[in-house]
């Protein structure tokens, strides 16, 4: 028995400072399109898609902040994305800065939802692992504040029943935890959908950041691999406002091994048809949860934040 998806991920290239969100929603249903002439049922855009990756600057105006974020989706702006992806009858993931009032407050998160085919939002996340800094580090020409901007979200790692499968999500630095991808599988997910904008100066130490493409690509693969998940991820790439940022957008099956991959920094579609059943066999064998797990000894995972070394 096989469940086949025709996935999609819509890579982006840079999104200026300049650039109107009607202009990168307009790319945004380009993208769209081409994935349904393509055959696509749903396709995966970067996270914060509809501006530039704000949090490389120190910005001191909650005006200008707010600028970035959205207080409602859809909005005026991001409605015809929206309209299109109903009229085509292609569901999508996005991802987008989210001002939300909760209990009377302003609440600044990193989003994503799942848009189904008929243009309906039916589920949401909020990135947990934010990286950074809340201040900016002496020296560096570029910054990454996302502490500065976000709260770690405050929803979980839920799932969703969709596109006849078990559908979560994750944002960027998120792919890199693997209790991120845990989670998700101790509740059956069958795909996890990433959004990223990852540029490849992030620590300032070139040893480690020459190795951004490979560590990004590594983290998917075990995500995958060992939580018997495809992966679908999808990249905002290129020189944006002067930072580099890696393409690498791709799709994974849950062998680990990479089926589609982005071969530019710029506006790029990748597909795949993908067997949503194709991680029973792993489920069943060397990663059959219920007869090889042993919680009782992963206490630390969840009592103990940080590293306590032996006496």
């Amino acid at each position: 028995m096989s469940r086949f998806i025709n996935l999609a991920c819509a890579q982006m290239g840079p999104v200026q400072r300049g650039d109107s969100r009607a202009s990168v929603v307009k790319r945004q249903v380009e993208l769209l399109r081409e994935a349904k002439s393509r055959g696509a049922e749903f396709v995966v855009f970067p996270e914060l898609a509809f501006t530039t990756f704000f949090p490389r600057w120190v910005l001191n105006s909650q005006e200008e902040i707010d600028s970035f974020f959205e207080r409602e989706m859809p909005g005026a702006e991001t409605a015809p994305l929206f309209e299109e992806a109903s009229a085509l009858g292609i569901g999508f993931y996005i991802g987008y800065a989210e001002i939300a009032v909760e209990n009377g407050t302003e609440r600044h998160f990193n989003t994503s939802i799942i848009v189904n085919s008929a243009g309906k939002i039916v589920g949401k996340y909020r990135k947990i692992h934010l990286p950074g800094h809340a201040e900016p580090v002496e020296g560096r020409t570029s910054q990454h504040l996302e502490k500065r901007y976000f709260e770690p979200g405050n929803l979980g790692f839920p799932v969703w029943r969709a596109m006849d499968g078990i559908v979560g999500m994750c944002i960027c630095n998120d792919r890199r935890w693997p209790e991120t991808y845990r989670v998700m599988a101790l509740q059956g997910a069958e795909l996890v959908c990433v959004g990223y904008n990852t540029p490849d100066d992030h620590t300032g130490v070139f040893d480690f950041d020459q190795l951004t493409g490979f560590h990004h690509q590594l983290s998917l693969q075990a995500g995958a691999y060992q939580n018997a998940t495809w992966v679908a991820a999808a990249a905002k790439a290129g020189c944006e406002e002067g930072s580099n940022m890696i393409g690498l957008s791709m799709i994974v099956a849950p062998s680990g091994q990479i089926v589609a991959m982005a071969s530019t920094t710029g506006d790029e579609l990748i597909a795949a048809r993908c067997d949503l059943d194709m991680g029973t066999l792993y489920k069943k064998t060397i990663f059959d949860f219920a007869r090889h797990r042993e919680p009782s000894q992963y206490k630390l995972i969840v009592e103990r934040k940080g590293a306590i070394l032996p006496q």
